[in-house]
């Protein structure tokens, strides 16, 4: 039972991590694909920050329960990815699903943002794999003084 306080941590810590580097990064999608006239008055920042974290926390949910006793680092790269697709795509299709989807928005938008959340969320799972297994080999490798 002491572990889910932990593991809730890391949920977090992962989220916060996402949604910062997914913030310009809808910035940019937002500025020059989706609304290159400035016509939207949107908020691109908080567009990108509350899909990244939400992908990230579904995504450590998701991976806790199938890989239940592996690490984030020790769990093979493809699998990562096909883990961070799948809750790229869950938070993709939430918008479309939900009937957010504005009648004044292009119909071609909702394609955009489930691709782009989708491989967003697993590009950000392999990083953060890579991240992983990066700092736990360098925890082996420190001498102990």
């Amino acid at each position: 039972m002491k572990q889910w306080p932990r593991r809730i941590g890391t949920a977090v810590g992962i989220g916060l991590a996402w949604a910062v580097v997914w913030a310009p990064i809808a910035v940019v999608i937002g500025t020059l694909i989706v609304d290159p006239d400035n016509s939207m008055d949107e908020m691109w920042v908080v567009i990108g920050a509350y899909p990244g974290f939400l992908s990230a926390v579904i995504f450590f949910t998701v991976l806790t329960i199938a890989e239940r006793a592996r690490r984030l680092g020790e769990v093979a790269i493809p699998r990562v990815a096909g883990w961070g697709a799948l809750a790229g795509l869950i938070v993709g299709v939430l918008p479309v699903a939900l009937g957010t989807q504005s009648p004044e928005n292009p119909p071609w938008l909702g394609a955009v943002v489930i691709g782009s959340v989708t491989l967003l969320s697993a590009v950000s799972a392999v990083v953060s794999s890579v991240v992983a297994r990066t700092a736990r080999k360098r925890e082996v490798q420190r001498p102990a003084f």
